[in-house]
């Protein structure tokens, strides 16, 4: 235990996801020892991105404007949405440049342990989206872990009585990994997108 400001930075840098007590520390003492002025670029970045950066209103990715840039590119296939768990995930899906359609993001995934159910996710939004017609598939490219698991069949069983295509992102083996080292529902998914050896 520090005294004062230094105990108080220590706490406040505890409270972000993934930082433990120890990361905690060590992130406290290299502000302090860091030069003033790169520590004041840091606060001034922080307090921008939470003075600019919003959600954007069609698809809840960040944006600093009303509307992120992908909802308002028109080149983009507005039949398709990728419906994923975080921002982040957009642009994951981005790099891969293999997608052109839009996105929607839930802002998490179904978590009873966590207390995240349906309703505290985007799932009533998305729905508003599907009411014009013009979507025709949904890409369900939630995280395969139990969570995303969940929110992918809630959101498939939801989605099946509207009559548009639901589809989920393949998933399976990592290229150079090992079978022993796959868990089972990694396993799993491989075998069920299993396709032909041959072309």
């Amino acid at each position: 235990m520090y005294e004062g400001a230094v105990q108080d930075l220590i706490d406040e840098l505890g409270r972000l996801p993934g930082i433990g007590p120890k990361s905690a520390q060590r992130l406290a003492f290299h502000i302090l020892e860091a030069d003033a002025d790169d520590m004041k670029r840091l606060v001034a970045a922080i307090t921008t991105v939470k003075e600019r950066v919003k959600f954007c209103q069609i698809c809840g990715n960040v944006s600093e404007q009303e509307t992120c840039s992908i909802c308002r590119d028109t080149r983009r296939d507005p039949s398709v949405i990728c419906v994923v768990e975080e921002s982040k995930d957009v642009i994951a899906v981005e790099r891969t440049r293999a997608f052109r359609g839009r996105y929607h993001v839930l802002g998490g995934a179904i978590n009873p342990i966590a207390g995240i159910g349906p309703d505290q996710l985007r799932i009533r939004e998305l729905l508003a989206r599907l009411n014009d017609d013009a979507v025709t598939e949904i890409i369900i490219a939630t995280n395969p872990n139990l969570e995303g698991e969940a929110t992918s069949t809630y959101l498939a069983r939801m989605l099946q009585s509207i009559g548009i295509k639901v589809t989920r992102l393949a998933s399976g083996l990592p290229v150079g990994g090992d079978l022993e080292y796959a868990d089972e529902i990694t396993l799993g998914r491989a075998f069920e997108g299993r396709r032909s050896a041959i072309g």
